[in-house]
């Protein structure tokens, strides 16, 4: 558990100063890689929920620290934190249980990850820009930017998880 704890903190540090200097990065001026979430994506899945909103909301203020954003990304990702569960059920029936309990492609499967993953990605997305733009006024452009976003940090996650995973994972 201990080794689990470290290797989050680990995780978390890296992925948020990643974060730093991806918030400056915007694709033909709509999309946006969300590389952070990784870490709320990747967190067991029988750690007590207080624990993953937690870290979950920390993770978000530390990016809004960074980002100059107040409050959004901590909302979001507190959001997600809360849905997780649920999604996560949602994909991985009850008789397949996993028996590593950190959702990756290795201990889930390529498929059922990148519907876990993407599921969790596109929420955030919506609300991240819903409550950037505070508005229905240029929907269009919101939804573009939600489409290209998810789909941008969906495919920068994958890459993320082959190369995060532990030998463990990787012998199976």
């Amino acid at each position: 558990m201990t080794k689990t704890i470290i290797q989050f903190v680990i995780l978390a540090i890296v992925l948020i100063l990643v974060q730093a200097v991806c918030i400056k990065i915007i694709l033909f001026n709509v999309a946006v890689p969300f590389v952070f979430i990784y870490l709320i994506l990747r967190l067991p899945m029988n750690w007590h929920t207080n624990i993953i909103l937690t870290v979950a909301f920390l993770t978000g203020l530390m990016v809004d620290v960074f980002g100059n954003t107040p409050g959004m990304n901590a909302l979001s990702c507190t959001v997600v934190a809360g849905v997780r569960h649920t999604v996560f059920n949602i994909f991985v029936p009850r008789e397949n249980e996993m028996a590593d309990p950190i959702p990756s492609i290795q201990t889930m499967g390529l498929g059922v990850y990148a519907k876990y993953m993407i599921t969790l990605v596109f929420i955030y997305c919506t609300l991240i820009f819903f409550i950037q733009a505070f508005t229905l006024r240029d929907v269009l452009l919101t939804f573009e930017r939600i489409l290209a976003s998810t789909l941008l940090t969906a495919l920068i996650l994958l890459g993320v998880d082959s190369l995060v995973s532990t030998k463990r994972e990787k012998g199976l």
